[in-house]
């Protein structure tokens, strides 16, 4: 059973991350939206 635990420790610590590197990201999108047009630009067009 103890591979079981760990399994379970292995995917809530996964989730865990997962949930933190989502938040940073939000975060990261949310400054870049609201600082306007200062930062790098992706063009709008295509190739």
């Amino acid at each position: 059973m103890d591979s079981r635990n760990d399994k379970s420790s292995r995917e809530d610590r996964l989730a865990a991350k997962l949930r933190e590197n989502l938040r940073r990201r939000k975060g990261q999108a949310r400054e870049l939206r609201e600082s306007g047009d200062d930062g790098v630009s992706k063009p709008s067009e295509g190739r």
